[in-house]
């Protein structure tokens, strides 16, 4: 009886990633979306832990995203947060790859100016 209720809990578990919709990884996305220019620099940003997906710490290039995760990520030297907004299917011109997220990160105050 014990390996039913283990079996059933595993396939809610399964339907409800079903139910999350299609996601594509971590690496690929940051590659796709141009924030890495290389996919091994993407799956190293990836793997060094300090990437957050909706809030979750991962340290896994496999590490699925999708649409509507907040990623918040270290890169160029500032703190980059990026709600996703479409998953692309390829790695595009720079202009199209801006239309994959929405850039919510707060404004870099210009160098010299006061603060």
């Amino acid at each position: 009886m014990t390996g039913a209720v283990a079996g059933s809990a595993a396939g809610a578990a399964g339907e409800k990633d079903a139910a999350a919709g299609p996601g594509l990884r971590l690496d690929k996305y940051l590659w796709f979306v141009r924030l890495a220019r290389t996919r091994t620099l993407a799956q190293a940003i990836a793997g060094a832990g300090h990437v957050r997906i909706s809030g979750r710490v991962t340290d896994r290039a496999h590490a699925v995203v999708r649409v509507g995760d907040v990623l918040t990520l270290p890169l160029n030297g500032r703190v980059r947060i990026l709600r996703v907004t479409a998953l692309p299917a390829h790695r595009g011109p720079p202009a199209e790859a801006r239309l994959c997220y929405q850039d919510m990160s707060p404004p870099v105050d210009a160098p010299g100016k006061p603060t």
